[in-house]
């Protein structure tokens, strides 16, 4: 007969981290920001017995500030709980989602997972020409010389371009200074080849350095903890009523903007 107190098994705690990282995530169809993950990463960092947390991990990436966010919020709660922190990657964990990766002690990858995209991008779209067809006159007044920054309906200035490739270049700095913190001697490749932006398979994520092995969470939790491992298994928040008896629903122009971001961000990994 199983007593519950005097029961024993290691645990392990099981978090799922999944969506386009985003300042402000689609109430419906999820996604991740540093404000919703912390009470579910202090949830799982603070349960009793806790032999290591999983963070998996199914993301293409998104915003920089909020991948950092989370990443030191991982680093911060291994450290205070001296709990181990082990990331296993599902579909992807490129760009913003490498960079939370790297919180972790260990990198656990799917031989077909997509890891890696160290780089920083920005895409936008030029309607000068189109306006002008249309005969339609763009007003606007600005205090401030560089109020306008990268106007969308008038010709790109060569300024602007110069102070946007500044800028990314300064971001994509951060992210391959975090990678060398959290990676240092375990990369195996030049940086000029890991930090281009490009991505790879976990097989060859694994020879790269950018991950330490290959495996799925359970098999893993089991393999370092036997067979008698408890995992507790913590999620995202889940749609909220009476959306959640939508399947698809959406709340007006915003969620359909963020629907579009997120597959162009999956799109950009083949996914």
């Amino acid at each position: 007969m199983r007593i519950p107190f005097l029961d024993r098994a290691p645990r392990v705690a099981l978090v799922r981290l999944a969506g386009l990282i985003a300042a402000r995530p689609d109430p419906l169809s999820g996604g991740l920001n540093a404000a919703g993950v912390q009470a579910l990463l202090e949830r799982a960092f603070s349960l009793k017995r806790v032999a290591a947390v999983m963070l998996v991990i199914n993301s293409p990436g998104g915003s920089p500030v909020q991948s950092s966010l989370i990443a030191r919020q991982i680093r911060r709660l291994a450290e205070e709980k001296k709990v181990p922190a082990i990331a296993v990657v599902e579909d992807a964990a490129a760009s913003g989602g490498y960079w939370i990766a790297c919180a972790a002690d260990e990198i656990v990858a799917d031989p077909a997972s997509i890891l890696g995209s160290i780089g920083v991008i920005s895409a936008g779209f030029g309607f000068g020409e189109a306006m002008a067809r249309l005969g339609v006159e763009r007003r606007l007044r600005t205090a401030g010389e560089e109020k306008s920054f990268l106007d969308p309906f008038r010709p790109e200035r060569a300024e602007d371009v110069a102070r946007l490739e500044d800028l990314l270049a300064k971001l994509h700095e951060e992210f391959k200074s975090w990678v060398r913190e959290r990676r240092g001697a375990k990369l195996k490749s030049p940086e000029e080849t890991l930090f281009t932006g490009r991505f790879w398979t976990g097989r060859d994520a694994v020879g790269l350095g950018l991950a330490d092995a290959l495996g799925d969470a359970e098999s893993e939790a089991k393999r370092r903890f036997g067979e008698k491992v408890k995992i507790i298994r913590l999620g995202q928040r889940k749609r909220g009523f009476p959306w959640r008896l939508i399947p698809g629903a959406r709340e007006g122009a915003e969620a359909v903007a963020h629907a579009v971001e997120e597959r162009a961000a999956w799109a950009r990994l083949g996914l």
